[in-house]
Parts: structure tokens; sequence; C-alpha cells
């Protein structure tokens, strides 16, 4: 890891792309409107980057659709596509720093995050996905012997994806390493609040040798380009991660046109349960804290709802306060710093909001509160906790997507369940017992895509992440994710 003026060093010579990425070259938008992105750490301005609308959609795909038909990559054989993204993992592994720092000043989040978590799990994703696209078999159907029946997987065309601000390049890698391995053409619309990584590792996939046109880059917002991406009659997938709301937008917006498949990963109000038989009571509470205050608690499966048993609270709370002072706000670039600013001013406006409207509702503060803005000193506010909350409160029911916690209390274990399950989301889920039987238990009954026992947010490639209800449907990683981008074709003959 580098130090604090190493990383200060390194930002002083990093060159952020700025334009659009299509058909393997950056190009301004056609409309030659930019936007701005500014550093949520000093709100210093990073780039001027291409707006793209409509117009930049429709030039993206015909150079997809064009690549696609052409069978330069979507017919290429798959140990060939392989190599090219083994050769691409390697070239984002040597810019890995790079990587790591354009993150952190785009969106904020620590650069030890980044260097220890992200960039990893990136790498891994792509190199899995990669080894997978060899060993994805078809089925012979059990036919009567006059007749052979074949079944297959093949790409689906030109995917679009849309990807979220709070974990730019592994919420990336996510999708586009399983859509590409199997040999689509993709149009990625990353997050107009955080789009510098994808632009920088769309120019190094054309050093690794993947053909132009495969993978296209189109900042922009969603009401203008990720509207045209979902409206799109030659889009056959979309696959998207963000909010609830735009979640069902782009739904309507894909019935509207061909009805191309859509793939959503949305919002999150995960529970955490904590039980009485739970022994290690302060590893219980730093997990709390970190399930909620991970990246400012800009996490989809952040576990912003804490209910602990009502015997065991007042020595919880004692464990959580002292792992919540942990995390205390400061430069992302500095490698000892567990938390950094919100993305932008406009979500630092929203969280404080949601805290506001805590204390009008009556939950009492235990820690933080409504953050002082300072014009021009970056987008920070302290780890906030309250306790006495209940359901009739709207910061326990909405996505908060900041570092506030509710904590509540319940009596039984059917309670907790209840609790739980009392919310229009279901994405990710904790347990904390040490008794196997109710974990196994519990965790069935929880209406979740995703539980963790006695931990928070573990997983690695091989396992699926996504959830259920309002948290959306279909699943990122494993080999779950290739379902996503691919067709099963049914060929039957006549012998």
């Amino acid at each position: 890891m580098k130090t604090y003026q190493e990383w200060q060093a390194l930002r002083a010579t990093v060159k952020v792309p700025y334009d659009a990425y299509i058909n393997g070259q950056f190009v301004a938008a056609q409309s030659g409107e930019t936007f701005d992105c500014i550093n949520p750490s000093d709100e210093s301005l990073l780039a001027k980057v291409a707006s793209c609308d409509s117009a930049d959609v429709d030039l993206a795909v015909a150079a997809a659709k064009q690549t696609f038909k052409s069978g330069v990559w979507s017919e290429l054989a798959p140990g060939k596509r392989k190599r090219i993204l083994q050769k691409w993992a390697d070239l984002l592994e040597q810019h890995q720093d790079e990587l790591a720092l354009i993150d952190t000043l785009d969106m904020g989040k620590s650069i030890s995050e980044m260097v220890g978590i992200d960039v990893p799990d990136s790498l891994d994703c792509l190199r899995w996905s990669a080894e997978c696209i060899d060993k994805l078999y078809g089925e012979i159907a059990p036919t009567n012997p006059q007749n052979l029946a074949l079944i297959s997987r093949e790409p689906l065309g030109v995917v679009a994806i849309i990807t979220p601000w709070n974990y730019p390049l592994m919420m990336v890698m996510w999708k586009i390493a399983p859509a590409l391995a199997a040999g689509n053409s993709v149009i990625l619309k990353p997050s107009e609040k955080s789009p510098l990584s994808a632009l920088r590792i769309a120019q190094l996939a054309t050093e690794a040798g993947m053909p132009d046109g495969v993978f296209n880059v189109l900042p922009g917002f969603g009401h203008t380009a990720g509207k045209a991406l979902a409206l799109h009659h030659d889009i056959g997938t979309l696959a998207f991660t963000g909010s609830s709301r735009v979640a069902g937008m782009l739904m309507q917006y894909a019935g509207q046109s061909n009805m191309k498949r859509v793939w959503l990963e949305a919002g999150g109000k995960s529970p955490c349960l904590v039980f009485d038989d739970c022994k290690d009571i302060k590893a219980a509470a730093k997990g709390a804290a970190t399930a909620i205050f991970t990246n400012q608690g800009e996490v989809c499966i952040a576990c912003s709802r804490l209910y602990l048993h009502s015997s065991i609270k007042e020595e919880f709370m004692v464990e959580l306060l002292k792992a919540a002072r942990e995390y205390v706000p400061a430069d992302p670039l500095d490698p000892a710093t567990k938390m950094g600013p919100m993305v932008d001013k406009a979500q630092f406006d929203t969280v404080s909001g949601f805290i506001q409207s805590a204390i009008d509702d009556g939950a009492t503060l235990e820690l933080g509160g409504v953050p002082e803005y300072q014009q021009g000193k970056g987008f920070f506010m302290n780890p906030t906790i309250f306790s006495d909350a209940d359901h009739t409160m709207r910061f326990v029911q909405e996505e908060v997507f900041g570092p506030v916690l509710a904590v509540m209390t319940f009596e039984t274990e059917e309670e907790a369940i209840e609790l739980a399950n009392d919310s229009k989301y279901g994405l990710g889920a904790a347990i904390w017992t040490n008794d196997l039987s109710r974990a196994h238990r519990v965790s069935r009954k929880l209406e979740s895509g995703m539980v963790w026992v006695n931990t928070w947010g573990d997983g690695d490639t091989t396992v699926p992440f996504g959830g259920v209800k309002a948290s959306g449907n279909g699943r990122d990683k494993s080999w779950h994710a290739l379902e996503k981008y691919t067709e099963i074709k049914n060929t039957w003959i006549r012998l």
C-alpha cells in the first residue's frame, strides 16, 4: 500500500478520460454537451465529461450490432475470447493503482478499500468469467433413436448495462465480464456521478485485443442516455443496478419497445438480527458497524436496520458506539481513512433530510446528527445512530444510502423474523447467533436473496448476488450470471 504522500504524488500525474468510448475510440458527445465531474472530497473539478444522449446511443448501438453480426467476437472460439479477457485482466492489474486512485477521486471511497477490496474483486470477477466461458457445455435431450435434440446457449447480441456510482469499477465488472465472456457486444452507461474508471478500462480492453465495437461506454444521465438505451429496439437485454424507482421505469421502457429482457439489482434495507445467544457481543457490534458505515453507508446491502434482543441491548450499544467512533470522516487518499465523503451535495442533502426526519419522528439520537455543510470542503458526515426507532418512521422503511443506523429491539425469534421481513426490499440480511439450528431456521424464513451468519457482506465470485421483492431479479456473479446474457436454443434433428 502506498503512503498518503505517494497517492498525492500519483494524483498529480494521472490523466482521467472524459469522452465517450465508441467503436474503439474516444469521441465527444454528438451534441458537444458535457457535465462536470467533481471530487467529493474538496469539490474540485476532475473533468468535463461527455454528456451522451439518444444520438450517441444510436451510434454506439449501430457499432455494437455491426460488430456482433460480423462474428469477430460473437463467433470467436471461446478459448480465444478467454485469452483476450485474461490479457485485459493483466493490463488492469498493471494499472491497478491508477484505477484505485480514479475511483477514490471520482466517488470518495477510501483508497484502502479500493486497493484491498474493489480492485482485487474486479480482477477476480473478470478472470473467473473468462475461465468459465470455454467450460459452458450444451445438452442433448433424451429423445427416441430417430431424432437428435440439441440444447445450446448463444450470445444475445447487443447488451446494455447501466451501473451505479457507489462501486464504480466493481459493479461494472460484475456485469460486463460475464456479458462479454458470453460473446455479446456491450454498451455501458456508468453513473454520471462516477464514470471515469469505466472509460479507462474500455481503453485498456482495446489494448488487450478486444475488437472495436465490442465494448462501448456512454457517460451521461439516466433520463437521456439511460432512457434511450432502455427504449432502443436493437438492444436485446438491459442489466441495471440502482434504485427501485428507476428499475421500475426501465421495465416500463422495455415493455414500450421490444420487450427486451431487463435484469435488475435494485434497492435494499437490509436487517441485522442479533440474538441473545450471541456469545461475542464485541465482534457482533463491530460487524454491525461495518455493515452500515463501510463506504459511508452508500451500499445496497448495508444493514441499516439493527434488531437486538432486548436482554443484550445495553451491553451491545456500548460496543456499537465504540466501534462506530472508529469511522472518522477524512481524506479518502489517506490509507488510514475508513470513511470518506458522500458522493455529491445531492446525496449529502438527501441523507441529511433522513436524519432530520428521524429526529422529528422521535427516535433517540445516540451518535452523530445532522451534518453542517461547509462549501468547498467536501461532503463529509459523521456516522449517525438512532435507538428507539420503529417501523412507522420514514428512515426505517426507506433506503437512506448513507451512514445512518436505526436500532430496535425484539423479544422472540418469531418477532425478529416478522420485523426483518416488514420491508418492501429483500436484498441482504445478517444473523448473529451461536445456535446452528436457529441460523438455519431463521435464514430460511427471511425474505432475502442473501443471508450472512455471524458476518456481513462476505462472498466471492463463486456465489450469486441479488435480491427478491423490490430489490430486483436475476443474479450477478457465479455461473448464474451467464444465464442473463445467453439465450437457450433447441435444435431438433430427424435422423
